[in-house]
């Protein structure tokens, strides 16, 4: 998986550094492509490997992601479990959202943690960017306080949540598109160097509900995470549009991670 991760790691790296939306929007994809073909490959590897003992076996892996208190964490979180989705791992998530910790097999959370802390280090310097332009001001949006619904001025930080909610939205949808359109230029007939769809689709099931059984049996979560809970609910104007287009143009960076170093179980 070594070289696949490199990969990526590489595309992200052309994506920051081109002006282009375009040739931007195509590394992420790829990148996402490139993470749904290896997983394909070495669920196929895993299915032939007789001996239980000697496949690769689901694993949790802790991911420290700020601070408690720190207002980002949960737009973070968000992210990370769109990412984690998009390649088969389960999440469980700190009570205080101060970690989260994924489940799945070792190198889909390779993955994860390479996409991860790229996305999350651009979505933090986007926002950052944009409230400091104070684009926002003046301009309002709906709020949801006590089940009602009323009109209220933006301030830095409801524009910043704005931001944040609708990158995350919009880095779903084009994580699942990637995944999509992978799953559909799989050739119809199987070869040893290009599976076909529909061996594709089982493998990745398979592998699926191993990490869901996994994720079951090792756990300790209780309850639900209540994810952001604040007034910004639906996002408009400019601050959602400028949060998408920062998603769609997915000009990453190679500082490091936001939230400190990943710890492992």
């Amino acid at each position: 998986m070594a070289p696949t991760i490199e990969r990526i790691a590489a595309l992200l790296a052309k994506a920051e550094r081109t002006e282009i939306e375009a040739e931007a929007d195509a590394y992420l994809m790829k990148a996402q492509e490139l993470a749904t073909l290896a997983s394909i490959d070495l669920a196929i590897a895993r299915s032939r490997t007789l001996h239980k003992e000697q496949r690769q076996q689901p694993e949790s892996r802790t991911r420290t992601i700020g601070e408690k208190g720190r207002r980002a964490n949960r737009h973070l979180i968000s992210l990370y479990v769109v990412i984690a989705h998009a390649n088969d791992a389960q999440v469980d998530i700190a009570a205080n959202s101060t970690y989260v910790i994924g489940y799945g097999m070792p190198s889909d959370l390779d993955v994860i943690d390479t996409m991860f802390s790229s996305l999350s280090v651009h979505m933090v310097q986007s926002s950052q960017a944009y409230v400091v332009s104070r684009v926002w001001q003046g301009e309002v949006y709906t709020a949801v306080v006590k089940r009602r619904r009323q009109r209220k001025e933006h301030t830095a930080q409801t524009a910043r949540v704005a931001f944040y909610r609708a990158y995350v939205e919009r880095m779903q949808e084009r994580l699942t598109e990637a995944r999509r359109q992978t799953m559909d230029h799989l050739p119809a007939t199987s070869s040893d160097a290009h599976p076909d769809r529909a061996t594709g689709e089982l493998v990745l099931r398979e592998k699926a509900k191993d990490v869901q059984a996994f994720h079951r049996q090792t756990s300790d979560a209780r309850g639900r995470w209540g994810g952001y809970s604040g007034g910004v609910r639906a996002p408009s104007g400019s601050a959602a549009a400028a949060g998408r287009h920062a998603a769609s143009r997915a000009r990453l960076t190679d500082a490091p991670e936001v939230g400190g170093k990943r710890e492992l179980e």
